[in-house]
């Protein structure tokens, strides 16, 4: 990366995916059961490193770096073709717990949304069960965002699923 200042992120709470989400944002949780086993844990949890699931969903479009790290820049493209809009983002901070691994990352100008989503996968010791988690607070940053309103949480629910279940095993 260069020496330049990194553009700043469009909103201020930076990292909040870590704990409580800040007010006036729209939040969203969603975590499944994707199997069991400490070797599902460790492989979806290199995958999400490696942008498995923007990859899987078909939206990832560049990265500064083959796997996420701080400070990592991408761009996801969404929407269908001509429709599609070119969404920056930057790597907040990686998740690296014994039982959860993943990364956040928050939205630059450009993005048609504020805020910030956690990526992740989960391990439950207790019966071995393993978890994708797709976490975000966000608002409009683009008044075609706004219009859309309560379908554009829908599309992001639906795209929360489909994260997740590029994680599946097949």
């Amino acid at each position: 990366m260069s020496n330049e200042p990194a553009v700043p992120f469009t909103y201020s709470e930076v990292g909040a995916t870590k704990g409580n989400f800040p007010p006036g944002y729209h939040e969203f949780r969603l975590r499944r059961r994707i199997g069991a086993g400490r070797a599902l844990f460790e492989t979806a949890g290199a995958q999400i490193l490696a942008y498995r699931m923007q990859k899987g969903t078909g939206i990832f479009r560049e990265a500064t770096t083959d796997t996420a790290e701080p400070g990592t820049e991408l761009t996801v493209r969404l929407g269908p073709g001509p429709l599609g809009i070119t969404a920056p983002c930057r790597v907040v901070y990686l998740l690296d717990e014994p039982d959860r691994r993943g990364f956040a990352y928050g939205t630059l100008p450009g993005h048609p949304e504020t805020g910030e989503e956690l990526f992740a996968v989960e391990y439950d010791p207790t019966d071995e069960s393993v978890y994708g988690i797709v976490e975000a607070f966000s608002r409009p940053g683009a008044w075609y965002t706004r219009l859309g309103g309560p379908v554009v949480r829908l599309v992001q629910r639906w795209f929360a699923g489909r994260y997740i279940d590029t994680l599946r095993p097949r």
